[in-house]
């Protein structure tokens, strides 16, 4: 008992060094979100609990946008530096940070990989971050950003839009 209880004293302290908002699990008490958010402070360089993702569908592709929740200059300039990153691994076809970040394969971004001439990816600042803007004309293209959409908001627990899908 007195092993777990040590463990437990270290998880938290892990927790507060680390900048996470709350005990072991992160703030859902989700373990595997927690370990998410983590490899997502990795892979971006800022923190994922002050931080906003949104992922959207919209009639001819998507729109992924991350913005911190308040004003911070450095996590700012970081987010766009990512985004940036993003945007040109994704026109090569390269969707491994979204594999780390999730610890799988993500769907959709197979075929948004073989599509990838198909697609155009536009990078957008925004008042606190940026955002990367997909768009394409073809239908098999359209359902696996959409597929992708919708995974990432489910994994990251955001929010984001359906816009002209069903």
């Amino acid at each position: 008992m007195l092993n777990k209880s040590i463990i437990a004293v270290s998880a938290l302290l892990m927790a507060i060094v680390s900048g996470c908002d709350s005990a072991p699990g992160g703030r859902s008490g989700d373990s595997s979100f927690a370990a998410l958010q983590d490899r997502g402070r990795m892979a971006m360089g800022v923190d994922q609990y002050s931080s906003s993702h949104v992922f959207d569908v919209t009639a001819d592709g998507g729109r992924v946008s991350l913005q911190r929740d308040s004003a911070d200059s450095v996590g700012v300039a970081q987010i766009r530096a990512h985004m940036r990153l993003i945007q040109h691994a994704f026109e090569a076809g390269d969707f491994s940070t979204p594999a780390f970040v999730h610890a799988r394969e993500m769907p959709g971004a197979a075929v948004m990989a073989k599509k990838r001439d198909a697609i155009t990816y536009t990078y957008q600042d925004l008042p606190r971050g940026g955002a990367v803007v997909i768009t394409t004309q073809d239908s098999a293209a359209r359902a696996a950003i959409a597929e992708f959409m919708k995974a990432q908001r489910g994994d990251h627990h955001s929010g984001g839009m359906d816009h002209g899908r069903q």
